[in-house]
């Protein structure tokens, strides 16, 4: 089969080159020019028949006349997973899912793919990392039985897609979209072009065969997906498998998902049998807290439509070198030294002779503006060695001039901490002016962070 032309594209300028070039001639920039076709040849033979079937004349419609054709999802036993991504899967979506290696992105997929297989029909995982017998070594550990799932240890994308047309799967997932290739192309498999164009002909098999697909993706050193960023633009879920190396608890985050909410989490914990939904994560990031002990205040998070109780500890030390140290576990470093400011500024928190550590309990990250006030608490609680109140949540965003401001969804995340036994609750003053429906718990407004570190310190 005639291979097709390719051309190097500069991602930054568009400039194209027949051969590599280390830098782009026109912008200056380098390492910026990626391998493209630009007159890919007409597929023939196992190509020409792994993808015909995907080639459709279309003409415009009406958008008054498209018909309402309703397509159930399809629900999985584990509702942390239905949640992230809406309610449960689209037929004929293509899902991406991220994370670090050994996080665990294959066992949460093999558990999803064998509970599948017994409601929905026959499964199609395939493998190019993993040998068979590998899978059925991890499939006898988790405890894993079903005559539905079949495993295919395949890397070449043309073979993958007949295989697809013959068997007729209800779900296919690819581990990973690295490891295939399209042997059309000429540069190694995980090279931009090939991952790009291999994700293209899944989406095309997906939309076409009404198929859900699942693509397992590795991330680089940042943690972002690894390949094009237009990776992430040809699917229509991306979900991160995130987690720390000594916790056993992992996060899947949603960060696009065309068909229900962003920002969703679900939450697991990693045991012998394989990830392990958790229903109530926030009594268990609670469950070690020590009530009276100064510099740990509790705030309600909100991660996409969950609010999630979550315990901030802070640790100030006199400083034994000229420069104190600032070391943020869980917050983000240019907010945390924000906050430091404003408490030494407006608040009369003296800080400079302070070396200040602040952590997240659980290995959670926490990123909203809601959780300034209560990393302001912990650490003038940790200064003055005085502790916070144990039936007492703070939320509120601090301004540079010392002001608290009011942030969002403030019903939600008071009915949770009430439904964990919290009865104070210390709020911005500009909250009042949103109507509550809550009980069982007392809101304490303040309209300065000096106000509510003396309302919240015992």
């Amino acid at each position: 089969m005639a291979k097709p032309k390719t051309i190097f594209v500069c991602q930054q300028c568009g400039a194209t080159y027949p051969k590599w070039m280390g830098r782009c001639t026109e912008c200056g920039e380098w390492n910026s020019l990626i391998e493209t076709i630009a007159q890919p040849s007409k597929p023939s033979g196992t190509a020409h028949r792994a993808t015909s079937h995907m080639v459709t004349r279309t003409a415009p419609q009406s958008l008054a006349s498209v018909p309402m054709e309703r397509l159930d999802r399809i629900r999985l036993p584990m509702e942390e997973f239905n949640r992230v991504l809406g309610g449960g899967i689209v037929p004929g979506s293509l899902t991406l899912i991220g994370g670090d290696p050994g996080v665990g992105k294959s066992t949460l997929l093999l558990q999803i793919s064998a509970a599948l297989a017994q409601q929905s029909g026959p499964i199609l995982y395939v493998s190019g990392e993993e040998s068979i017998y590998q899978i059925k070594m991890r499939a006898e550990r988790l405890g894993l039985q079903a005559e539905n799932l079949f495993i295919l240890n395949e890397i070449n994308v043309n073979t993958i897609l007949q295989h697809i047309k013959d068997f007729s799967p209800a779900m296919v997932i690819i581990d990973s979209i690295q490891t295939v290739y399209r042997d059309e192309l000429t540069s190694m498999p995980g090279s931009v072009t090939q991952v790009r164009e291999s994700a293209m002909q899944f989406q095309a098999v997906a939309k076409g065969q009404n198929i859900p697909v699942f693509l397992i993706g590795h991330v680089t050193k940042d943690g972002s997906i690894a390949g094009p960023r237009v990776l992430e633009h040809i699917v229509d879920v991306v979900l991160y498998l995130e987690g720390e190396r000594f916790h056993s608890y992992r996060l899947l985050r949603g960060v696009k998902n065309r068909f229900g909410a962003t920002n969703e989490i679900g939450i697991f914990e990693m045991q012998d049998l394989g990830m392990i939904e958790v229903p109530n994560p926030s009594e268990i990031f609670l469950t070690e807290r020590l009530p009276n002990a100064s510099g740990s205040a509790i705030t309600v998070t909100v991660e996409g439509t969950r609010p999630l109780l979550v315990e901030i500890q802070a640790l100030a030390s006199t400083t034994a070198f000229g420069n104190p140290r600032r070391t943020p576990n869980g917050v983000d470093m240019n907010r945390l030294l924000l906050i430091l400011a404003v408490l030494t500024k407006r608040a009369g928190v003296r800080l400079g002779d302070q070396d200040v550590f602040v952590n997240v309990v659980g290995g959670l990250r926490v990123n909203e503006p809601a959780a300034d006030l209560p990393i302001a608490a912990a650490i003038a609680s940790s200064v003055k060695n005085r502790p916070i109140a144990a039936d007492a949540v703070l939320i509120g965003e601090i301004g540079l001039s010392g002001e608290l401001r009011a942030v969002g969804h403030l019903e939600n995340r008071l009915k949770e901490a009430a439904k964990l036994g919290f009865k104070r609750a210390i709020l911005p003053k500009t909250s009042t002016t949103q109507k509550l429906n809550i009980t069982g718990i007392k809101p304490v407004y303040a309209r300065s962070v000096r106000e509510a570190i003396d309302a919240a310190l015992i």
